[in-house]
């Protein structure tokens, strides 16, 4: 607060209420922008996807109410259901994997944190970052294939019996793209924990040993609750990206062999663009960003951190 100038009357309290009004108006010229950005971009387009699933349209000609009828098909026709299906089973690769993994060996490197191995480890870690995921797919498709790598490797310690086209096989497609999400996310999580492990304070650490707390004490105890909020983002980063999953898919399998690797998101763009049920590929993504939220919202209130 300014103090009065001696000799000077204090400002009276409606000039300051209009000083502070010229603020708020100010401050809302600054918002307006990303607001009308943020309302073509993403507001009208929900609307508009909204709108078209009530309908049965063809994307060109004249569309025909249908209410509800295309969510009640969603749930019933089975190859619609069983993408939802696949997302949520994409859920412990995508989500479940890289975040226990990415615990253990965040906390592996914090331990070695001023070796060269550390930063090896931190950039290998984090490369599928920054490699496009369609490289990543094509990559993988390759490794995966029945003359990949992958089953040249397991023919030469003896386990040649196992071999299969791993992303061409109904029972191990969805496992096999699993993994690759897996993989891709994997340097993500980990580099987000590291992060949040170095805000923890060393002598939480000291105090533990010195009560003769050994490492997984200290990492039950310590680590872990400590990385609350990192790990809600973390889970919440990866759900996401399992239920829309998209590039990956359609790169490795295109949704195949039949369905067994079929997602909302590649359902979505075969009913649009193919199959040029445009009302029925809207009201899977009104059902998919439904489901997205109520996942997603529930993640960050539990992991929100109650002290502040």
């Amino acid at each position: 607060m300014t103090r009065p100038v001696p000799g000077q009357s204090p400002p009276r309290p409606a000039a300051v209420a209009k000083a502070r009004s010229a603020r708020g108006w100010a401050g809302w010229l600054f918002v307006i922008p990303a607001f009308a950005f943020y309302a073509v971009f993403v507001l009208r387009p929900i609307a508009l996807t909204a709108q078209y699933s009530l309908y049965r349209w063809d994307g060109i000609g004249p569309s025909t109410w249908v209410g509800l009828a295309n969510y009640a098909k969603v749930f019933t026709d089975p190859d619609l259901f069983d993408s939802l299906v696949n997302a949520f089973k994409l859920i412990v690769f995508f989500s479940v994997i890289p975040v226990v993994l990415g615990l253990t060996i965040a906390a592996t490197i914090r331990r070695i944190a001023q070796s060269r191995l550390a930063l090896v480890a931190r950039t290998v870690l984090f490369l599928p970052q920054v490699i496009p995921l369609v490289a990543a797919g094509i990559a993988w498709s390759w490794l995966l294939s029945s003359t990949g790598v992958v089953n040249q490797l397991l023919s030469l310690v003896g386990l040649g019996g196992v071999t299969r086209a791993w992303l061409g096989d109904l029972s191990t497609a969805l496992p096999a793209v699993g993994m690759i999400g897996a993989w891709v996310l994997l340097g993500l999580c980990t580099i987000l924990l590291l992060a949040g492990m170095s805000k923890i304070d060393p002598a939480l650490y000291e105090a533990a040993r010195l009560d003769g707390a050994g490492a997984w004490r200290e990492f039950v105890s310590i680590t872990v609750p400590s990385l609350r909020q990192e790990i809600g983002v973390c889970v919440t980063v990866t759900v996401i990206a399992a239920l829309a999953s998209f590039d990956i898919v359609y790169i490795s399998t295109q949704g195949g062999p039949g369905n067994a690797t079929m997602v909302p998101g590649l359902q979505i763009y075969y009913l649009a663009f193919s199959e040029r049920e445009v009302g029925m590929a809207s009201a899977l993504a009104m059902v998919l960003m439904v489901l997205v939220i109520a996942i997603a919202l529930p993640i960050q209130r539990l992991t929100k951190d109650t002290d502040q």
